[in-house]
């Protein structure tokens, strides 16, 4: 078992750089807004860079137009990025090199299974494909997470364990499809990138698991973590896009931003509502605090309910 000290080493001695990385699968809503501000906070609180990056490896799940809708929301908000915009569709050579490191490590495998027959499996183990060598025509590419990290240290949600399916000893690295699943991709670009410090929602605490495995696989320290509490809608559910989650109306900028600010700790004076949305943004930077940030809330209908 790995200790926490394993799973998760700090980048030493660097300038800070954040991220804030939506997928096109639908424009920015209340719980987008709540990620982007609160990575966006955490990078200029500690005078650091925020970088914006467009996860569009799912062409399936993407929405016509919704790239360039989150853009123009983030900039009616004044959630202004520092660099060029990354598109991981753009990056494939990239993550191919990745992959090619992996396999010469003999770290991953062809897999022909089904979802089915891979649910059908023990987690703890490796399907029957990991060996059998099989043919990498029309097969997905696996991991093999025979050393699965447990435990790692989250700034705002603490010492973090993981659930007994989020150690599973294989995840798909390529799809049957030819598309690049999550895991690879996010670690590879926050890599690239030198993402010091990945700040997002806590519905990916356990995909952190995954990729601290691939940190220690690439023998590159990983960077540290801050998951956000989640929006909760009326019947208990995580705002999404998926779910239907109403879009951010960009003409009401200054009272989204204030109802983001008090759902991550923050106590703004009734007067801000009326400021600029710049004079908001430098206050909330003056008074952010991760010691403030809850580690659960619920929010309905964009309005904050106390529990």
């Amino acid at each position: 078992m790995t200790t926490p000290q394993q799973s998760l080493t700090s980048i030493p001695n660097q300038p800070y750089i954040g991220r804030f990385a939506p997928s096109p699968s639908g424009e920015l809503h209340f719980g987008s807004l709540i990620t982007a501000l609160g990575s966006y906070l955490q990078a200029k609180k500690n005078n650091g860079q925020w970088l914006l990056r467009i996860e569009d490896i799912d062409p399936p799940r993407e929405v016509a137009g919704a790239s360039q809708g989150i853009i123009e929301s983030l900039e009616r908000h004044q959630l202004l990025w520092d660099n060029k915009i990354v598109y991981q569709s753009q990056r494939s050579h990239m993550y191919e090199g990745r992959l090619a490191e992996l396999l010469q490590q003999n770290l991953t495998y062809n897999c022909h299974c089904t979802r089915a027959e891979l649910a059908m499996l023990d987690c703890k183990i490796c399907c029957p494909c990991a060996d059998q060598g099989k043919s990498p025509e029309g097969a997905a590419i696996r991991f093999k997470n025979t050393q699965a990290i447990t435990t790692f240290y989250d700034a705002v949600q603490q010492q973090v364990v993981a659930d007994n399916n989020a150690v599973e000893a294989q995840f798909c690295l390529k799809r049957k499809d030819g598309l690049y699943a999550y895991q690879l991709a996010v670690v590879s670009d926050d890599i690239d990138q030198g993402i010091t410090e990945v700040v997002r929602g806590a519905d990916l605490l356990q995909a952190t698991f995954y990729q601290l495995a691939l940190y220690r696989a690439f023998a590159v320290p990983a960077p540290r973590f801050v998951h956000l509490p989640l929006v909760i809608n009326a019947e208990g559910k995580k705002l999404s896009k998926q779910n239907h989650a109403q879009v951010l109306d960009p003409n009401r900028a200054n009272h989204n931003l204030v109802d983001a600010m008090k759902f991550l700790g923050l106590s703004p004076p009734a007067s801000l509502c009326k400021a600029k949305v710049e004079t908001m943004l430098n206050w909330a930077i003056e008074s952010w605090d991760l010691a403030h940030v809850p580690k659960v809330i619920a929010c309905h209908d964009n309005r904050i309910a106390e529990l």
